[in-house]
């Protein structure tokens, strides 16, 4: 029971580490998904007013790609990871021209929309068109995506943002869900775990990524039989040590108390987990001095694993953490919040259409 208290005078340092982390994520051509880090743990430890709200949501749509005047770039749309390109921001106006090297990264599309939820934002702003658009053009004939129209790895990681950003502009059109699905379908391993593509090794964050999907599609029982998700749960359920690994041999980390367990709360099997052994784990990996959790104990912490191990807590339980909605990698609250906003476009008779199920 000391340590379970002592979770509790550290819960402050934490949000101070994400604090930290927002601000130095300035520094960064990726900040963007920095930030979602930072802010979404901010959320479950329930301390955004640590940050100036309205500030950061002009940031993040200086940061937008919008379609020029003659819509030449529609194909390029979305957001981009920082201001490294030099685009000066008008929140106004488009460019009249594009910039020959400006266009949206899906990862930053994703990671910059949720933020945008997180923080309370109607999504007035975001050019759905354009972020439609330019999903599109990033999706391959197998189903999956490149991650920038200029090219780039395509994998299960790309398709879970294309889904993510699909679900929160309630507007499935970005993609075509047949092959998304069919890639999925493909990438399942000869053990029942996923890779980031076919004949690719498990990895318990693949996993996560094709089942999260599938559940934001409504697809999962349509697509794997029961027989083949119990073969998913076992696999999943035995990358259980202490806290979680990602893959069979190697050593726990932190964010898979997030990613394993997300894919078994999502599976609806988590409650047969270990709660004390994955608790001690991460508390262990939580630095006394700063805050913020590492993927290892005595590493030094890092925004991803700090925001990870607060969700792997909020999994199971933990008192002063907000519970997490695994699918959509956010706070219960921020999705209920989507779902408002979802709601109210429906009213509205909406620029926005076709919504699929939630998968809570």
């Amino acid at each position: 029971m000391k340590e379970r208290r002592g979770w509790i005078g550290m819960r402050n340092l934490a949000a101070i580490f994400s604090t930290l982390c927002l601000l130095l994520c300035m520094h960064c051509i990726k900040r963007l998904t920095i930030a979602f880090f930072a802010l979404a743990g901010l959320d479950m430890l329930d301390a955004l007013d640590k940050v100036d709200r309205a500030n950061i949501i002009e940031w993040i749509y200086s940061l937008q790609v919008l379609p020029c005047e003659d819509k030449s770039n529609l194909s390029r749309c979305g957001f981009r990871g920082s201001s490294h390109v030099g685009v000066q921001y008008n929140p106004f106006k488009s460019p009249a021209t594009p910039h020959l090297y400006d266009s949206g990264h899906i990862a930053m599309t994703y990671t910059g929309l949720a933020s945008l939820v997180i923080l309370g934002d109607d999504l007035s702003r975001v050019n759905g068109e354009g972020c439609m658009a330019g999903l599109r053009a990033l999706q391959l004939e197998d189903g999956s995506f490149y991650a920038v129209p200029e090219g780039s790895e395509n994998d299960m990681r790309f398709v879970y943002c294309a889904a993510c950003i699909c679900y929160m502009l309630d507007d499935w059109s970005g993609m075509d869900i047949d092959k998304a699905v069919s890639y999925i379908r493909r990438s399942m391993s000869y053990d029942s775990g996923l890779g980031q593509g076919a004949d690719l090794e498990s990895h318990g964050g693949s996993t996560f990524c094709a089942i999260a999907t599938l559940c934001l599609m409504n697809r999962l029982e349509e697509v794997f039989s029961e027989t083949e998700l119990n073969r998913i749960r076992r696999w999943c359920i035995m990358r259980q040590q202490s806290g979680f690994h990602g893959r069979p041999g190697k050593p726990v980390d932190t964010c898979y108390s997030f990613w394993v367990g997300g894919t078994l709360k999502l599976l609806n099997i988590f409650q047969y987990t270990e709660f004390e052994k994955n608790r001690n784990y991460i508390l262990s990996t939580q630095d006394r001095l700063v805050g913020g959790f590492a993927k290892w104990p005595e590493s030094h912490p890092d925004v991803l694993h700090a925001y990870f191990g607060i969700c792997g807590l909020s999994l199971i339980g933990e008192p002063g953490i907000r519970e997490v909605h695994p699918a959509l990698n956010m706070s219960l609250r921020a999705f209920e919040y989507l779902q408002s906003l979802h709601e109210k476009w429906k009213h509205q008779n909406s620029k926005f259409s076709d919504p699929v199920t939630n998968c809570t």
